[in-house]
């Protein structure tokens, strides 16, 4: 089986429960930092699907990071393909615009464990079955996207109402992380308190308000993040046999 490809968009990113999770499936993963401009540009003949995780950059800022671009046209390409595709916050936002749907500054900002609300298909999805309504998922995000033609809702929010949604067979958007698990959590709010910016001020939630959801949460959102990927996994096995 090809690698499934692995974007990663800032260096703070450690992609949580995702590798060790999607390794311990026995799949072959190719991690590229999009950043770098040596990294590989594969195309959709070289890989099995494609994991898309965040990243603080708007998804048409390539003036700030140039793989957009391409990022772009491989999702697209992926999906014309039916070739499973997992997004992740900006791999959400990435599926969206390659898929033409308007990408934009949301009504609110996000940070912290949020309450999901999981739509009737979604009980029928192979990945959000993972979700209940009310279970608490991360976010740390700004921006939103309306839903491509020809997609599914499968959660809404409280505050911001597109949470996830399928395309097809086999590619998902999610809003949120999913991917993320304790020590990442620190990795970011320290990154965050090291170059002095207000959390509270910017985003609403202070660092030690969000550490404090993490206690209540965090646990129950590590497991269901590794069941998506051992779900998506399973997808990846069946596309590629």
């Amino acid at each position: 089986m090809k690698p499934l490809l692995l974007i990663k968009h800032d260096p703070v990113e450690t992609c949580g429960v995702a590798i060790p999770t999607l390794e311990a499936q026995g799949i072959e993963l190719l991690v590229i930092e999009a950043w770098d401009d040596r990294a590989p540009r594969p195309g959709v003949d070289e890989i099995s699907g494609i994991v898309e995780f965040g990243g603080e950059m708007h998804v048409d800022d390539d003036h700030v990071l140039p793989s957009l671009a391409w990022e772009r046209d491989l999702t697209r390409g992926a999906v014309e393909r039916g070739m499973p595709y997992l997004g992740s916050c900006l791999g959400a936002q990435i599926l969206a615009r390659a898929l033409e749907a308007p990408v934009f500054t949301a009504p609110a900002k996000e940070i912290g464990f949020t309450v999901l609300r999981p739509t009737a298909a979604a009980g029928r999805d192979p990945i959000l079955s993972v979700y209940a309504d009310g279970d608490r998922v991360f976010h740390w995000h700004e921006d939103t996207f309306e839903l491509p033609a020809d997609s599914e809702l499968l959660a809404t929010g409280d505050v911001i109402p597109a949470q996830a949604f399928r395309v097809g067979e086999r590619a998902w958007g999610l809003q949120f992380h999913f991917e993320l698990d304790a020590p990442e959590l620190d990795v970011w709010l320290d990154a965050t308190e090291r170059t002095g910016s207000d959390l509270k001020a910017a985003w609403g939630k202070s660092a030690a308000e969000v550490r404090d959801e993490a206690k209540l949460y965090m646990a129950r959102h590590e497991d269901q993040g590794r069941e998506v990927f051992r779900r998506f996994a399973d997808v990846v096995r069946r596309a590629s046999a």
